[in-house]
């Protein structure tokens, strides 16, 4: 059998989808700053596309831009919010958490060297926030606060309208990556009160290479990428139709499919964790708590009772069929235990064996059923 448990990571391109996006790779070729009919056309199918997403989140047209994806929109919304506030206004400091993923993180490393005052706060053993932390923290004198809305590798929720109140009354602009939480659950960007949101189209069986900053008007941003007059001059390069006019099909589809895939995941994950508990609830152990977003499922083999080595458990899934991750990028050829997992409070043996399976509406109960066969097998594979 083969099994694709790495959503998070990526999710197959829906059919409908698809074929709304071929016309504009043959037929509609058009530049869509160009004058005539060929550009207009193109043209066109960008602004109906920015409206269907600005209403997904109940925000107005003009306050979305689109992006390569979701990294680009990150280091867009936190470069270009920052920069320009501190112009205004002289304020330089940021704050954000450890759970990040690293396209925020490494964006405010480098605005650090820049001359920022970036403060990391910890998160809890769940791998949220520390609001405690954040609120004794915060002050007037910070211009942004990017905190992550679901983490990417446990799918923990961060209580974004409760930190939004805290940034508010500290006069602090407010982003979230929702690259994890868009179309999946619910967003309304102005009962949360969010001044910049981003998000990828990949994450929800769009195509990959196109993503979207929401920035509430009245934000101050500079643009990220020069050079050109698009996106309201906030986003040099012509922009990539056929992925925008995919993007809003897949925000069209999870708009009319949330309910069901929510409850269908979690149906999936709730018998992936009796699954697991069944075989070893003393030593591999849940991540995330136990209201994390249905759509991840992040374990970790305790070092204790198991010879972990993340590269060797992958492949051992992979030879029988299933494709999971442990959450953290590959570099070099090696994996390397998770900024979250070991901030989360495990040690670097235990983060070793820190394996996350995703899960997309293509998945069955079935599979879950093989993947906790396998999972059996390596339990006796890498016991001590």
């Amino acid at each position: 059998m083969k099994v694709y448990f790495d959503n998070a990571a990526t999710t197959p391109l829906h059919p409908k989808v698809f074929e709304k996006m071929k016309p504009f790779l043959i037929e509609h070729y058009g530049n869509p700053s160009s004058i005539h009919s060929y550009g207009r056309k193109t043209r066109v199918a960008i602004e109906e596309a920015r409206e269907t997403i600005a209403e997904f989140i109940n925000a107005k047209p003009g306050e979305i831009y689109f992006t390569s994806g979701g990294t680009e929109a990150n280091n867009f919304v936190i470069k270009g919010i920052s920069k320009t506030e501190y112009y205004e206004s002289k304020r330089n400091k940021i704050i954000t958490s450890k759970g990040e993923h690293h396209s925020v993180l490494d964006t405010c490393l480098e605005l650090e060297k820049e001359g920022f005052n970036v403060q990391i706060i910890d998160i809890d053993k769940t791998s949220r926030i520390r609001k405690d932390i954040l609120e004794s923290q915060l002050n007037d004198s910070f211009s942004l606060t990017s905190i992550i809305h679901i983490n990417n590798e446990t799918g923990s929720i961060n209580p974004i309208k409760e930190i939004c109140l805290l940034t508010k009354s500290q006069n602090t602009f407010f982003h979230t990556d929702a690259v994890q939480s868009f179309g999946k659950i619910p967003i309304d960007v102005n009962e949360l009160m969010i001044d910049a949101l981003t998000a990828s189209s990949h994450k929800i069986n769009g195509p990959k290479g196109v993503g979207f900053a929401y920035v509430r008007s009245g934000t101050p941003l500079s643009p990220l990428i020069l050079g050109g007059s698009q996106e309201r001059n906030r986003r040099g390069g012509t922009e990539n139709v056929a992925g925008i006019v995919g993007f809003a099909e897949s925000v069209k589809i999870a708009k009319e499919e949330m309910i069901k895939n929510y409850e269908h995941v979690k149906k999936l994950r709730t018998e992936f964790i009796k699954g697991i508990q069944s075989l070893d609830k003393d030593f591999i152990k849940i991540n995330g708590g136990e209201d994390a977003l249905p759509y991840i499922l992040s374990i970790t083999f305790l070092s204790k009772q198991y010879k972990n080595d993340a590269e060797a458990m992958l492949m051992f899934l992979d030879i029988n069929g299933i494709a999971a991750s442990n959450g953290a990028a590959c570099t070099s050829g090696t994996l390397k235990p998770s900024h979250v997992i070991l901030n989360s409070g495990y040690n670097q043996e235990d983060a070793a064996g820190t394996i996350r399976f995703s899960f997309g509406s293509q998945n069955t109960l079935e599979e879950v059923e093989y993947t906790l066969e396998v999972i059996k097998k390596m339990i006796n594979k890498f016991k001590k």
